[in-house]
């Protein structure tokens, strides 16, 4: 009734489309109603945010009756980082490399670019996870063992980009003295998805043209996350890169799976809404050797459709061979270019 009448009296005086925000809805008992009864008149457009947990939880879709759109909010993209930092006068080095390391260490929370340090950031990431258990995951499901989900949750933030079963994590917990269950562990693994602070990615067999059960690779909303976790700063670059092409596709609406021809991977097959495929292999460099070079052009030169194909690399030595584009990851995304 509150927000019926909040609403009313802010909006009673304007003419024409009436653009109605409103933040953290879900704190509000029955706001599906208000949103319901207002979007029946023409003259509202309505914007709601809120808690991950609950809105992408399928509760939003039986309640509000009618049309609406989705939108999900992905954190900062390397050119919004670089710009950003700009916005807030932050020094931007002009080594690209250097640039790329302080995107993946600092992260793409728009908050964080405001600290000065880097002590700071890698609190402030804490303290964003942190939140989120509280906020989204504990009012969702029933967390008895606090120890045994941080432990689920921190194993698969340290093995990020890396092809993981839900029996690989229960056998390893139970190696390390955790009786931990295959319930409770798929349980909790939901509860970081549902939350969004980790995403999945399954694997797809590009012969069968069926997705592989068992094994996926989960990726990381943030980096900063694997950082703030972490005392250890040496980077290894491929699976970050991998992480950031992964989110960098997903921002840009393609829907992300991981090939398999045969012995070999593909990294990722994209395809976009009108079907169209298109396949990317990450690596840091294909310059360090001959051998470095095939392994990552293989994979992609055994797939026989005239879709486009990929090498994202940091090098700013591009090389052509059998139509396969090979692209610096830097310049690709600050330019925004889609695959």
């Amino acid at each position: 009734d509150q927000l019926d009448a909040l609403i009313e009296e802010k909006t009673m005086d304007i003419k024409g489309t009436k653009y109605l925000f409103i933040d953290e809805v879900q704190n509000v008992d029955g706001f599906e109603e208000v949103l319901n009864g207002f979007r029946s008149e023409d003259d509202y457009s309505i914007f709601v945010t809120g808690l991950n947990s609950y809105l992408l939880s399928g509760e939003l879709v039986t309640k509000l009756t009618g049309r609406y759109i989705e939108f999900e909010i992905y954190t900062l993209s390397f050119e919004e980082y670089e710009s950003m930092k700009l916005f807030y006068k932050k020094p931007i080095s002009s080594n690209p490399l250097e640039e790329l390391s302080s995107y993946i260490i600092d992260g793409g929370f728009p908050r964080s670019i405001q600290f000065d340090s880097v002590a700071d950031r890698r609190t402030y990431a804490q303290n964003v996870i942190k939140e989120i258990f509280e906020k989204d995951i504990r009012r969702r499901i029933k967390v008895k063992d606090r120890d045994a989900f941080e432990i689920v949750k921190n194993f698969i933030i340290n093995n990020y980009a890396s092809p993981i079963s839900i029996n690989n994590i229960v056998d390893s917990l139970r190696k390390n003295g955790n009786k931990i269950t295959k319930p409770t562990v798929i349980k909790y693994v939901h509860a970081l998805l549902d939350a969004k602070i980790i995403y999945d990615c399954s694997r797809y067999d590009m012969k069968s043209k069926k997705s592989i059960k068992g094994e996926k690779k989960y990726y990381l909303a943030d980096l900063s996350f694997y950082y703030a976790l972490n005392t250890d700063n040496q980077m290894n670059y491929g699976p970050c890169l991998e992480n950031i092409v992964y989110i960098y596709a997903r921002s840009h609406d393609y829907a992300v799976s991981i090939g398999r021809i045969g012995k070999l991977e593909c990294d990722f097959i994209l395809r976009d809404h009108d079907l169209n495929y298109s396949y990317v292999q990450v690596a840091y460099t294909i310059l360090a050797s001959k051998e470095t070079e095939d392994r990552e052009y293989k994979s992609l030169e055994q797939i026989k459709d005239n879709y486009p194909k990929y090498v994202a690399t940091t090098d700013y030595l591009l090389q052509k061979r059998n139509g396969i584009k090979h692209i610096n990851i830097i310049d690709f995304m600050k330019n925004c270019e889609k695959f």
